[in-house]
């Protein structure tokens, strides 16, 4: 089953030392690489929850955001550093003798001094604990969201193989005409230059035009990717490299098939072909 790399996932817990977001935003990537944004109190937890994350997500460009909100109770528990306050207005003091026109300070712009506020402590252990269930709830909606994204793409490309594969039977089943027509014509550009050509050497060089059109191994070649293409998508392991790697090998049946067409339903075919390819290519960059 097909895994997409892209996904959006947002999850809250309300705890009770305040309330725990994840945000997981993923987007295609050649690798796994997983981005952290938490608060100060937990960021020493980085490694852990990067780990965490790396065991259930493969590849993309993953950016995972914590926020925290302490509970009411927790933000009333609000200190003052008197100290560091008296310091401050003592330095005042000291500038406002030496300029007399200053206006006073207004209190509030003490309180925006850094250090002046100080909040209690968060137990790290449990809100940890708390963080660490979330992202794990998290992840599991992100992987759902990029399961059923994975299935529409796996869809959409079993569709295209099919388009594939009738293109391809249907150019088989006109080839022997094609051939036929190839030698008549080849026949007919004789008969007007009006000479008399050795028999065996026109079937000769019949041959080997016959055989330079001749698309049976190119036709093989797209059956067979094909049949590789649906054992990939019903594989559980990621794929993304594989698909990507028979992309690359269906066009360039697609490009010898245009290169030896004969005809013009034949170049047409392989027009049709590489449009379909491209399609599936587009989609298959967002495969994990």
């Amino acid at each position: 089953m097909l895994h997409s790399m892209t996904g959006f996932a947002r999850e809250s817990v309300e705890t009770d030392l305040g309330t725990l977001t994840w945000e997981i935003r993923a987007v295609n990537h050649r690798y796994l690489d997983v981005q952290f944004k938490l608060p100060e109190d937990l960021r020493p937890k980085e490694q852990v929850f990067r780990q965490q994350a790396s065991s259930v997500l493969g590849r993309g460009k993953v950016e995972c955001a914590l926020f925290f909100r302490r509970a009411t109770d927790q933000q009333s528990e609000m200190q003052i550093d008197t100290e560091l306050v008296e310091l401050i207005g003592a330095r005042i003091s000291e500038v406002s003798a030496k300029l007399p026109a200053t206006a006073a300070v207004n209190p509030i712009e003490i309180l925006r001094w850094p250090g002046v506020l100080q909040q209690a402590e968060v137990e790290t252990g449990p809100l940890f604990e708390e963080a660490t269930s979330l992202l794990a709830t998290t992840l599991a909606a992100i992987n759902t969201m990029r399961s059923s994204e994975g299935a529409r793409i796996g869809d959409m490309l079993e569709s295209r193989c099919a388009d594939i594969g009738a293109i391809a039977a249907a150019v088989r089943k006109r080839m022997p005409e094609v051939l036929t027509g190839t030698r008549n014509k080849q026949r007919e550009r004789i008969d007007k230059l009006d000479v008399e050509a050795d028999p065996a050497r026109l079937e000769v060089e019949l041959a080997l035009i016959a055989q330079k059109i001749d698309v049976d191994e190119e036709l093989d070649r797209l059956d067979s990717h094909l049949v590789e293409i649906r054992d990939a998508l019903a594989d559980k392991k990621p794929v993304g490299r594989r698909l990507d790697f028979l992309m690359q090998e269906l066009n360039r049946e697609a490009n010898t098939l245009g290169s030896k067409s004969a005809d013009k339903e034949t170049t047409k075919a392989a027009v049709d072909l590489k449009v379909l390819i491209e399609q599936m290519r587009e989609q298959i960059q967002n495969v994990e």
